[in-house]
């Protein structure tokens, strides 16, 4: 299975911190549908996060496409950082 990018970083979290874990759940089939499920809840929770964060910093009222980018990069940055504590979670 294909994973997206925290579906990833929950892999390899899991072989660096949980290796007996993530063994249990290839043995029983069971590792892929669990990471796929927790991806999925945290690309909800980013949805969530994203909202609240655009509606507590508004977006700057300009057309330059640098400063939109920048700003862009700070909401993504800003989620990433409240998300990481949800990928280090063990499943």
């Amino acid at each position: 299975m294909i994973f997206g990018k925290y579906g990833q970083m929950i892999l390899s979290n899991m072989e660096k911190n949980y290796p007996y874990r993530k063994q249990e759940l290839e043995l029983t089939g069971e590792l892929n549908t669990k990471i796929f499920e927790r991806e999925q809840y945290i690309l909800q929770l980013k949805e969530k996060l994203e909202k609240e964060i655009k509606t507590k910093y508004k977006e700057p009222k300009t057309s330059e496409m640098y400063v939109v980018a920048k700003y862009q990069q700070m909401i993504d940055g800003l989620v990433d950082e409240i998300l990481m504590k949800e990928v280090l979670v063990k499943i």
